[in-house]
């Protein structure tokens, strides 16, 4: 075994300690990694903080909430509520983009504990007059820290206490809540025990938890301004995002021919990911396409049409992008002399060269790096899908993150990470506004169970965006359920979170085409060719589409992640209710998982975490069908058609 000394350490500070702070805070609640990171809201959402506030003994305990935005000096303050069992809740809203922090205050409460015990002396019979000359001097010392009318008020209680006449009355004023609560205003701060850490929030704007997306490849259509066209059709859908995959040069050595061929072709596009070329890199637009001017018109259209653009953030490049010659310092260079590229063995992109993180030039390298993102957010973008997050150092996205933020708190970013959970989830830490899921792949009720369940215990930080397909990702059920399978799985994204997306038009048009057998490409992959989309064709999911989102915006209950899944006597029936914060607005799903055949059962809701009646009917109105059917208790038929009627998305409420 080998024994490796720990390095030499100054000796430990021994903590200051006061011998009148006798309250203890812990277990405050929500915090991540011990307050390492800010949990996250958007703007008009509540933060409800709970926190176990207690003291040795018996005395009365109180306590508050203190929060502020940041760089306000001033703390704003709400007292926070018993839950018993020492545990105390209060919440506050945030208002603004940007940062806010909050933390826990506690104290000994010497008046509310004399009033509690006065009031059971005098239950007793017992001679109290002591006691009010002890309430008398408590008084006095909150009216010496009040001011004005209200210390007024408390001298007056304080003459009042101290007055030897009518015992009854001044034991109605002792018991009386004006007189107490006002006293209790001014407690003695310096005995106050404050949580020791200042925990953060980071509060984003709508977009970044309830969102639609669209990806579309621009060149299939021409050029920007071909693609112009498209809007009104993206926007018929009810899609508020219109993502475009990189719209940068793109390389010629190397570069990769239809269906991933290693050698491309006379007239082979090639991948948009081989960024840069003699054109230029990041900062350019590929000619083919127009120019920065055509790119700015078309942020415009979109945003008259409802659309706003995102753009591509991929950090990586092709042979022929200009940082090779400049800073060949910021690559991996081979033993043979050549450049390393890009490999997920044994998958091989030969025409793509990542960054090299670990060189001694790191900083130059992120400065540009971030120069990136700056150039397009003075062009008008304000959300970025990432490429790939997990391949580059955590430390580099918080840094470019909370740079970027600092100036631009609007600014949203989607993590394209499909790797390991806890990789996934610390991106969602360091600050990505939403990440893509393992959502694809989850198929079977147990399987979307579990998986949603986990997830809903991660609100606090991360932000589920449910994609049924990519341009990467054509999965096996997709390939093989038929236009059911793209109906049932449109409906489990719409529904199961609050974002979700889809490549089209691909998915609407239902494209199963795989490459080959067992693989997860599509056949004639748009990644590498330009493809003809035939978008008036009627079999298209268009209208399903465009109902799922119009049902999304019109129910707050789908505008967030708060889920419950309900039990289902048929294996092949998944059943889930979402509800707005009040409860106001009810969403109970039944889907049917099978593509292939009819399915039908009970589903049993927990009609007292919906806040429904058991012995009344109500009603559930289907907003995918029209129907409305009168339900009676927990448990009631569904029968669910794949082709005709694969799921229920129901609106329950008072029949």
């Amino acid at each position: 075994m080998q024994v490796v000394a720990d390095p030499p350490r100054a000796a430990e500070a021994v903590p200051e300690i006061s011998g009148r702070q006798r309250v203890a805070i812990e277990q405050v609640t929500p915090q991540i990694d011990g307050g390492r990171f800010a949990i996250k809201r958007v703007v008009g959402d509540s933060v409800a903080v709970e926190a176990d506030v207690f003291a040795d003994g018996y005395d009365a305990v109180c306590c508050r909430l203190r929060y502020r935005r940041e760089g306000e000096p001033e703390w704003a303050c709400a007292p926070m509520q018993p839950l018993g069992n020492d545990r105390w809740r209060a919440e506050f809203v945030v208002s603004h983009l940007g940062g806010y922090r909050y933390t826990v205050e506690g104290w000994i409460d010497p008046i509310q504990t004399w009033r509690r015990d006065l009031r059971k002396r005098v239950e007793a019979g017992q001679d109290v007059s002591v006691d009010l000359q002890i309430g008398a001097k408590l008084m006095e010392q909150a009216a010496r820290r009040a001011s004005g009318a209200d210390a007024e008020k408390l001298w007056a209680a304080v003459e009042m206490l101290r007055d030897s006449g009518d015992r009854d009355r001044r034991i109605a004023l002792a018991l009386e809540d004006e007189a107490i609560e006002l006293a209790r205003r001014y407690p003695d701060w310096e005995s106050a025990t404050r949580f020791e850490k200042e925990l953060q929030v980071t509060v984003e704007r709508e977009k970044a938890v309830f969102s639609a997306w669209y990806e579309l490849f621009p060149r299939s259509f021409g050029t920007f301004r071909d693609a112009e066209k498209w809007l009104p059709y993206v926007a018929s859908m009810g899609f508020d995002v219109l993502y475009l995959p990189p719209v940068h040069p793109i390389g010629r050595k190397f570069r990769k021919g239809r269906n991933n061929a290693v050698s491309a072709g006379p007239g082979d596009v090639g991948s948009p990911w081989a960024i840069g070329a003699a054109e230029g890199g990041h900062k350019a637009i590929h000619p083919e396409l127009g120019d920065l001017e055509d790119f700015r018109r078309l942020i415009a259209q979109a945003r008259d049409y409802g659309l706003e653009v995102a753009m591509d953030l991929a950090y990586q490049c092709s042979a022929d992008h200009p940082y090779l010659a400049q800073h060949p310092e910021w690559f991996r260079a081979r033993p043979d002399g050549t450049i390393q590229y890009a490999e997920n063995p044994p998958k091989k992109y030969e025409d793509i060269y990542p960054f090299d993180f670990e060189t001694a030039h790191w900083r130059q390298l992120w400065a540009e790096l971030k120069s990136i993102a700056d150039f397009w957010i003075g062009e008008g973008i304000r959300i970025f899908r990432v490429d790939n997050p997990h391949t580059k150092p955590f430390a580099f996205w918080e840094w470019l993150i909370g740079g970027v933020r600092a100036r631009h708190p609007e600014v949203i970013f989607l993590a394209e990470a499909f790797t390991r959970p806890k990789v996934m989830y610390r991106l969602s830490k360091l600050g990505f506004s939403q990440s893509y899921t393992y959502f694809a792949w989850r198929n079977t009720k147990e399987e979307l169970t579990a998986y949603f369940t986990e997830l809903a215990g991660l609100s606090d930080f991360f932000r589920p965006n449910l994609w049924p397909n990519t341009p990467d990702i054509l999965t096996a059920a997709l390939q093989t359920g038929g236009r059911p399978a793209f109906m049932i799985r449109a409906i489990l994204a719409a529904t199961l979170g609050a974002s979700w997306g889809i490549y089209g038009p691909a998915f609407e048009l239902a494209d199963h085409r795989a490459r080959e057998p067992g693989s997860e490409e599509y056949l004639n992959s748009e990644k590498y060719e330009k493809k003809q989309w035939d978008l008036e064709n009627a079999a298209s999911l268009r209208g399903l589409m465009a109902r799922l989102n119009a049902i999304r915006r019109a129910n707050p209950a789908l505008h967030r992640n708060r889920l419950q899944f309900h039990p289902a006597d048929n294996p092949n029936l998944l059943c889930y209710t979402k509800h707005s914060g009040d409860s106001s607005n009810v969403i109970a799903v039944v889907v049917n998982l099978d593509p292939a055949h009819k399915q039908w059962g009970f589903v049993n809701l927990d009609l007292a975490a919906l806040r429904i009646a058991e012995d009344h009917p109500y009603q559930a109105a289907d907003l995918l069908n029209g129907e409305t059917y009168t339900w009676r208790g927990p448990r009631n038929y569904v029968e669910l058609t794949p082709e005709l009627k694969p799921a229920h998305i129901l609106r329950l409420g008072g029949a």
